[in-house]
């Protein structure tokens, strides 16, 4: 038996279900200036890697915010990686402050300068994605945003030669409702190229 929801029906609530079932997310944890140079830090969860070559990534804002607002004003953002040590800083930042209160400043959050782009990236965040933006798509009460990656920063020991090690990344993600996601357990198996690289007894 399963229970048949109707997205359309005005007894579903299809954010709340959406964001139970699309687990775990990773977390875009954005970093913009206004254009006046005031800071803005906030979690997005709807993020992931949208193109290889070149390196693009999307998040979407839920609505028009702040973090999108500068995004769209200067071009530019960074996203930083939230590590599990970080979930009462990445958590706090998602409350509404006021557009002109910098939400670093305000919880005590160390920034560094970014490499590339204008906006301060998280000292304590173990890898940053320094964008440029491409381009923004209204997708009902949301919008997409997809930005050009132009630098990645990884913190000093993270990387095993050019790989970043996972279990130093330690990212957060998010469940649904007030849930978070530590930190897995991590197994490694090896993806098939050709169908004669699964094990005869592995077929039907």
């Amino acid at each position: 038996m399963r229970t048949v929801l109707r997205t359309d029906s005005p007894d579903v609530d299809a954010y709340r279900l959406l964001t139970a079932l699309v687990v775990p997310r990773p977390i875009a944890w954005v970093s913009t200036l206004d254009v006046h140079g005031t800071g803005n830090l906030a979690p997005h969860s709807f993020f992931n890697v949208a193109c290889a070559r070149p390196p693009i990534v999307s998040f979407a804002s839920v609505g028009h915010k702040d973090t999108l607002a500068n995004v769209v004003a200067t071009g530019e953002f960074v996203v930083n990686l939230a590590h599990r040590d970080l979930l009462e800083h990445v958590n706090h930042s998602s409350a509404r402050f006021p557009a002109d209160v910098d939400e670093a400043a305000a919880l005590g959050i160390a920034m560094e300068p970014s490499s590339h782009v204008a906006p301060p990236r998280v000292a304590e965040s173990p890898a940053s994605l320094e964008c440029t933006l491409h381009s923004t798509h209204e997708l009902g009460d949301s919008v997409l945003v997809l930005g050009d990656v132009v630098t990645v920063t990884v913190a000093d020991g993270v990387l095993d030669d050019t790989h970043p090690q996972f279990e130093q990344l330690a990212p957060l993600s998010r469940l649904g409702r007030d849930e978070w996601g530590l930190p897995p357990e991590v197994v490694s198996v090896p993806r098939p190229r050709r169908p004669e690289d699964i094990a005869p007894e592995a077929l039907a």
